[in-house]
């Protein structure tokens, strides 16, 4: 038996090379105000691809990034608690705190408005690549970080749906 598959509509080469433009000149923009507000650029990142788990309108994007958000605080009490506990309960004390972290988070599946179970692995592993000292203002600035992430990946699928209406 054969299945034959139809190829999707061709875009002009032109158009689809700009619906690329615009994704890339959004990120370039993101990545250096990213920069040049002192934050890391590939924190933001973290942002962008946390809104393209769910890119359906700006305010599911909010709740992806209170999600992702949650995610970086739960990295950092997983931290902190890992100090606290490790030195009587040794290589168990990661075990235990994985544990707790991972099943609260998939629980979090159930919860409306916070249940982008993704983002909140996004999260976590933004706080535990960034090596910061868990804290306040550790949380703040990645969570400042992701949402121009957030943020700029909702500006580009915009200007994107608008130049593919115009074509």
């Amino acid at each position: 038996m054969t299945h034959s598959v139809s190829a999707p509509p061709r875009q002009p080469v032109l158009a689809f090379l700009a619906v690329g433009g615009v994704a890339a000149l959004i990120a370039s923009a993101a990545a250096t105000s990213s920069l040049a507000l002192g934050f890391l650029p590939w924190a933001m990142f973290v942002g962008w691809v946390a809104w393209y788990t769910r890119p359906t309108s700006l305010g599911q994007g909010v709740a992806t990034w209170l999600c992702l958000f949650g995610g970086l605080v739960f990295g950092a009490l997983a931290v902190t608690a890992l100090g606290v506990l490790s030195p009587s309960m040794g290589t168990f004390a990661l075990s235990a705190i994985v544990f707790v972290v991972a099943l609260t988070v998939v629980s979090m599946r159930n919860v409306r408005l916070v249940n982008n179970t993704p983002a909140w692995f996004l999260g976590l592993i933004a706080f535990f690549a960034s090596h910061m000292e868990p804290g306040v203002i550790s949380v703040v600035e990645l969570g400042a970080t992701s949402a121009i992430g957030v943020g700029s990946g909702w500006v580009s699928m915009q200007l994107q749906q608008r130049l593919a209406r115009a074509h």
